[in-house]
């Protein structure tokens, strides 16, 4: 790994996670948190986002999947904070609007520092696989607060839980992928406030 890299580790009595991403990569992963479905996702999210991503949790799966993916999310975005450093240089924001078969999603970002989270959409399931639809909700508002990011998300169409929640991961991808990019025309802080 190589470019702008975060490692963050975080232990409580329900969950043991370690987690690098590296913001210049080239989507590159290895995941393991013990929920198969959510590997895939996390996958997803790296290898179209094009960054490097190192993950490893033990939860308390024996009572169910909330905490590892919750705490997942939280870790994920302390490390995207972390791995932006001072935000110099960065777009700031970045959206997608992404197609999975009969599915359509649209994500919007703002790495403003002011967490806010919006999210839109209907599961017709409990489950899939092994992880719960109400957790792709819980995982992307983490996300938002801990990397005190603004984070729109929007299921637009579709009947297919799995498309719709595979569109999510990857068009969160896109869209960050476009927010961390660096930009040479900016030579600060996309802000008049000149600080984000």
């Amino acid at each position: 790994m190589a470019g702008r890299i975060a490692t963050v580790t975080r232990k409580t009595r329900e969950t043991d996670i370690s987690l690098t991403i590296c913001l210049d990569g080239t989507g590159q992963y290895r995941i393991d948190t013990g929920v198969g479905f959510f590997d895939h996702m996390l996958e997803g999210f790296a290898r179209h986002g094009l960054f490097d991503l190192e993950v490893t949790v033990k939860g308390d799966l024996n009572v169910d999947d909330h905490h590892t993916i919750e705490d997942t999310g939280i870790v994920l975005g302390e490390a995207i904070l972390k791995a932006l450093g001072s935000k110099k240089g960065i777009r700031r924001y970045g959206s997608s609007i992404l197609p999975m078969d009969e599915a359509l999603v649209m994500t919007a970002i703002d790495l403003s520092g002011r967490p806010y989270f919006v999210f839109n959409g209907e599961f017709l399931t409990e489950k899939m696989g092994d992880m719960g639809t109400q957790m792709v909700r819980e995982f992307f508002r983490a996300v938002s607060v801990s990397a005190g990011m603004n984070l729109h998300m929007r299921i637009l169409d579709g009947f297919n839980d799995h498309h719709k929640t595979e569109a999510l991961f990857k068009s969160f991808a896109k869209s960050l992928d476009q927010a961390v990019s660096l930009d040479p025309r900016i030579t600060d802080v996309l802000s008049t406030k000149g600080s984000l």
